[in-house]
């Protein structure tokens, strides 16, 4: 039978696209020894937002959370994405920090570390893939999709030939608005297959409906993975459910690797942690529906959930419609970057803020000015003129590599927090999230007393 490989992403991206990655470690401890038996290829639960939402609403050590995931899974893969030379933040960390982020996660337990930049600017990426490869890690290299008048497969393909040639040892396709359609999965992965050797896995969302399809697709292509959700978290802006595409995929000849009584199980577990979601609010129904207008949109599921997330807090819930038409605009204004964390959050607040102040760059975000400057890497087109104007002047954007200019942060950071840090990992933390890590150290500290002097008491 041929083979195919299933990521399971409920720890990571599912949760992170329906319920903005409030899922705390106490929710799915107890079944992780069961999905370690389950046969995925890999378990996607680190990187992307849950380092941040650890600190800044979990109060959860994120290092600590992936050591007692690791310690679960005696035959199971685990996955992170990290984003190049942002790490897990939202701006370029020093090449000290990116060596010492991705070695220390390599340490904690990670396997595979899937790398993109948002901005396909591979520059970004090459710090995190060879300090990943010499810690002995397994270096995902990624193409982020997107469709744009200056996207196509030749530049994709030409992607995938620079990521082989950087000696990851695998490629994903990373369509993170579930915009690709099967006809344009089949012809890149063959593309890729023609000219690449490394194994190329696919990564969407069944945002826009065309999920599934695109799987079977990317399968038929010879695919080596795919990215599924347990079903209770899967579809809408999350990814197709596990269960199905193995059922069906099975049926077509392919040997998935997964007991199929264990993803019962599985998803049985995780059915009432999704309704505490919905019953607190959290798991807006909205989010689970098909938005085939996302097809000119582009918004990723987690961008999405924290669009709606932001307006209702806003009490402006009502402007979302106005939100979403306004984004596609500002991203041509930015010359078509691709639509990921973070250049989804920082298109995406532009866009809110336009609408919310009746006016077009009224204001602008100091990310913004960041990326029209350079410091985010080489924009895929070209940025609007007027705009570049107002925000550099009669200065010229940065053409090196941002990175470059950056000196080590760990020595100044570790001098800060002194005995507050008790590790590596904690000063990391801090460079990553100084206010959400300082407050999360603090909150440590003052658990640690107060247990220290209940013990003397008694």
């Amino acid at each position: 039978m041929k083979q195919i490989h299933i990521t399971e992403t409920v720890l990571r991206d599912a949760q992170q696209s329906l319920i903005a990655t409030r899922m705390p470690f106490s929710d799915f401890q107890g079944i992780l020894d069961d999905m370690d038996k389950a046969g995925y290829h890999s378990i996607e639960c680190w990187g992307g937002a849950t380092f941040d939402s650890c600190l800044r609403y979990l109060n959860e050590d994120p290092w600590e959370r992936l050591r007692n995931i690791k310690s679960h899974m005696k035959n199971t893969k685990l996955q992170m994405l990290l984003r190049g030379q942002n790490l897990l933040g939202y701006h370029h960390y020093s090449d000290d920090t990116v060596r010492r982020f991705v070695r220390k996660s390599i340490e904690n337990g990670m396997d595979i570390i899937r790398i993109f930049d948002a901005l396909n600017d591979l520059r970004n990426i090459e710090t995190a893939v060879d300090e990943c490869i010499k810690a002995g890690g397994h270096a995902q290299g990624c193409i982020c999709y997107t469709l744009s008048p200056i996207h196509n497969l030749e530049m994709f393909v030409s992607l995938g030939k620079q990521i082989e040639q950087m000696g990851c040892h695998s490629l994903c396709i990373k369509d993170m608005a579930g915009i690709m359609s099967p006809k344009e999965c089949f012809d890149l992965v063959s593309a890729l297959k023609e000219n690449i050797s490394i194994p190329i896995y696919v990564h969407t969302h069944a945002t826009t409906g065309l999920g599934y399809m695109t799987y079977l697709k990317a399968a038929e292509a010879g695919a080596a993975g795919i990215d599924c959700a347990t079903s209770a978290f899967s579809g809408g802006t999350s990814q197709p459910a596990t269960e199905s595409l193995v059922y069906a995929l099975t049926q077509m000849g392919y040997d998935c690797g997964v007991d199929t009584k264990e993803l019962k199980e599985i998803n049985d577990y995780f059915v009432p942690i999704k309704n505490k979601f919905t019953e607190n609010g959290l798991f807006d129904p909205y989010v689970l529906s098909t938005k085939t207008d996302a097809l000119v949109y582009q918004i990723p599921g987690g961008m999405l959930s924290n669009l709606v997330a932001q307006l209702k807090a806003q009490n402006a819930i009502d402007k979302l419609d106005q939100v979403l038409e306004e984004t596609p605009r500002v991203r041509a204004d930015l010359g078509y970057p691709p639509l990921v964390t973070p250049l989804s959050q920082m298109v995406g607040v532009q866009a809110t803020v336009n609408v919310l102040l009746g006016g077009r760059y009224k204001s602008i975000g100091k990310e913004i000015k960041s990326y029209i400057h350079g410091e985010y890497g080489r924009a895929p087109g070209k940025i609007d003129e007027e705009l570049a104007k107002k925000v550099l002047g009669d200065d010229k954007p940065m053409t090196g590599r941002y990175a470059d200019t950056l000196e080590p942060e760990f020595p100044a950071a570790r001098e800060h927090l002194g005995q507050h840090a008790r590790s590596e990992e904690d000063v990391l933390s801090y460079i990553a999230f100084p206010q959400q890590s300082e407050q999360f150290l603090a909150r440590r500290e003052q658990t640690f007393t107060a247990s220290y002097s209940f013990k003397e008491v008694n």
